[in-house]
């Protein structure tokens, strides 16, 4: 009795087996044409091509910074003593910023004072003794042209006076010497005052009263503090080699910055460098890309420039006008550059657009096999493939600029046309000429992405 049940439970498991083996090869056969209505062609996506306006647009990435931006070092070293600036502080051209310790300054005109005064009496005495080695001179020649002295005391008095004249000569460059001397000790001492150069913004303070900065005529001088001009903002962005050869000066932009997500700001190229910045160098991850600058334009930070705020602010006194500026330096932010702007142009999406090799399809070969010469011969061009009743035909076309959806056709399309647009791997590399094809529509998806089978 056991053994009968046994047996029939085996059959039973045998026979399920059986027939979800069925099921999944009807569904396999049905989807691949092998029954039920012969052959059903590719499952493809279309869409018609039309014609529209396309902007190509170049994205890069930035900060910002003002347009003139100065940093201030001191020219001499010495200890600040004096500090009236803070960061954020609105600033006038001539504005004190900071002022050093200036006695052993002060000493050092003293002592460049105390030699002029020196070479002036020393010119002084050499212009008696030219004096009186002239009026010797005289005496020595009248009485030796008599006869009346020897030759060699003529001689001497004759010596004695040009060495008289080339000391007071002498004498005079001293003095010139010295008074240099103290006009460089003066401009020293001024110099322990450091000025605003041009009205704007302290928007960096690197040192505090008390400290001990280095003079720029020595080496690389202690950056003190940065005045700008917020008033006019700007992005420098790195573009891809690939990318810059599109973008031209006073090209228009839009900016967003992440620290206003909900605002975008216009903006146009000024300035396209000709030197590439390249990083990871020699390596596998070499970049190399141009430095592009973007002006920020209609001033966002209406109210921050000079003299609408009067001279230094501070936070405890209210200020009169303006406020915190909107773009400060430093902030982050996406450009998207319009290099370029195709209106009335016949359209497709990108993705439609594929390359094939025509090389290959004339003989038959595969495309990476090598002429006599050892290299592959090959003829890419791109193509797209138009979707007419239910097979496809390929066609070359020649494109143009391209947003992020769309690409100009400027040939092989004339608008109206159906254009497979998917799915991708059907494309790029299964689809033929004449091959049987049925749209989303055929197939019951209504345009939804269909896997493709063949």
């Amino acid at each position: 009795m056991a053994s009968s049940k046994s047996t029939s439970n085996r059959m039973l498991y045998a026979g399920g087996g059986l027939l979800l083996v069925l099921f999944v090869a009807g569904g396999l056969g049905w989807q691949l044409g092998w029954f039920g209505g012969g052959e059903r062609g590719l499952s493809v996506e279309a869409e018609q091509a039309e014609r529209r306006t396309i902007t190509q647009v170049v994205t890069a990435f930035g900060r910002a910074q003002p347009e003139v931006e100065v940093e201030i070092s001191p020219d001499v070293p010495g200890e600040i003593v004096e500090l009236p600036v803070q960061e954020g502080d609105v600033v006038e051209q001539g504005d004190l910023l900071a002022r050093l310790e200036a006695e052993d300054y002060r000493a050092s005109v003293e002592r460049a004072q105390a030699g002029v005064s020196e070479a002036k009496a020393t010119l002084a005495q050499r212009r008696a003794d030219s004096v009186q080695a002239r009026r010797t001179y005289d005496r020595q020649k009248e009485l030796y042209e008599k006869e009346v002295v020897p030759a060699s005391d003529f001689e001497e008095a004759e010596s004695t006076y040009e060495q008289a004249v080339a000391q007071l000569e002498a004498a005079r460059f001293r003095v010139e010497s010295t008074q240099a001397d103290l006009q460089d000790a003066r401009e020293q001492l001024q110099k322990t005052r450091i000025y605003a150069p041009m009205a704007g913004t302290i928007t960096r303070l690197e040192v505090e009263e008390g400290e001990r900065v280095v003079g720029t005529q020595q080496r690389a001088g202690t950056e003190m503090m940065r005045v700008s001009r917020l008033g006019q903002m700007e992005l420098e962005v790195d573009v891809n080699e690939s990318d810059v050869v599109n973008v031209a000066s006073r090209d228009s932009a839009t900016i967003e910055f992440d620290a206003h997500p909900d605002r975008s700001f216009q903006g146009a190229v000024t300035e396209i460098a000709n030197s590439a910045r390249i990083q990871n160098e020699g390596s596998q991850n070499e970049v190399t890309n141009f430095p592009v600058t973007i002006r920020v334009l209609n001033n966002p930070n209406t109210g921050l420039t000079s003299g609408e705020q009067g001279a230094i602010a501070r936070p405890e006194v209210p200020p009169t006008g303006g406020g915190s500026p909107v773009l400060r330096p430093g902030m982050s932010g996406a450009v998207d550059i319009y290099t370029e702007t195709a209106e009335d142009a016949v359209a497709v999406p990108i993705q439609a657009v594929t390359v094939r090799d025509f090389a290959e399809a004339r003989s038959g070969a595969p495309a990476d096999t090598a002429g006599q010469d050892g290299e592959a011969a090959e003829d890419l061009r791109r193509v797209v493939f138009v979707a007419e009743g239910d097979s496809a035909r390929m066609v070359e076309v020649n494109t143009g600029v391209a947003d992020d959806t769309y690409m100009e056709i400027k040939a092989g399309l004339e608008g109206g046309e159906t254009v497979i647009t998917g799915p991708y791997s059907a494309i790029s590399r299964n689809l033929e000429p004449g091959m049987k094809i049925r749209t989303g529509e055929e197939g019951g998806q209504s345009g939804e992405t269909i896997a493709m089978t063949q």
